[in-house]
């Protein structure tokens, strides 16, 4: 029985790592497969027609096939659109494909979170760096929420009480959202917290919950920083101590 083929399969390679002299695996996300690894056979030879296109970060169409766990790569095309980023966009890049590979099960579609991808990635290469903190926790958010890691945020967690608008609440690992205490490092208002519950529930526009993130990124990023180390079960993604220890250089 002849194994299956796909083409032109949309995907972004998120890790490459060697196979052999010649060879490369690829973890790549996929828009209909989820994450695969796949073989890319005599990619590091100079004469290969993939060396300059499976590059994290770039838009790809795919072929591959097999029926192993580790799929082989037949082609590959870049679909253009931006160059590669550089810089603390480069870092923030990796940084997304780091959550990726960390939260994201193989062979588990999520075609709504790779169209979101590819909206951050475009972002990130763009020459707007001032949206790029929003979009960051834009992301993590609607990540969070595609793979059932996000508690309502409409509500304490716990007791499932409403929240009052003007008081504070902290969204933390072990009890989701709770009443801020002194311990907790950032919180938002509930009136806050309420609005990002009603623009994640309506699953609407990216650029609408970059907006309502916007507001609230500095306060946002602690929380939802600790929450993914610790569903990634890590005390800190690689990708952030390395951000961490250039700026301490």
């Amino acid at each position: 029985m002849a194994s299956k083929r796909i083409s032109d399969e949309p995907a972004f390679v998120l890790h490459r790592y060697d196979w052999s002299e010649t060879s490369l695996i690829l973890e790549v996300f996929t828009r209909h497969h989820g994450r695969l690894a796949l073989v890319a056979k005599g990619v590091k030879r100079p004469s290969s027609s993939f060396r300059p296109i499976l590059l994290p970060l770039q838009p790809l169409h795919l072929a591959f096939g097999g029926d192993a766990e580790i799929k082989t790569l037949k082609a590959a095309e870049w679909q253009g659109g931006h160059v590669m980023p550089t810089g603390d966009a480069l870092m923030s890049g990796y940084y997304l494909n780091e959550l990726l590979l960390n939260l994201l099960a193989r062979e588990d579609p999520h075609p709504a979170l790779f169209d979101l991808y590819a909206n951050v990635v475009a972002v990130i290469a763009s020459e707007h760096g001032e949206v790029l903190e929003s979009a960051l926790r834009a992301f993590e958010l609607l990540l969070l929420r595609e793979v059932g890691l996000l508690p309502l945020l409409d509500a304490q967690t716990m007791t499932l009480l409403a929240l009052h608008p003007e008081e504070s609440y902290s969204l933390v690992p072990e009890g989701g959202l709770r009443q801020a205490g002194e311990g907790d490092r950032a919180s938002l208002t509930g009136a806050q917290w309420a609005t990002l519950q009603q623009v994640l529930g309506a699953r609407v526009a990216f650029t609408t919950v970059l907006r309502a993130c916007a507001e609230v990124a500095s306060a946002l990023k602690p929380q939802l920083r600790k929450l993914l180390n610790y569903h990634c079960g890590v005390s800190a993604l690689r990708t952030r101590q390395v951000m961490i220890d250039l700026q301490n250089l």
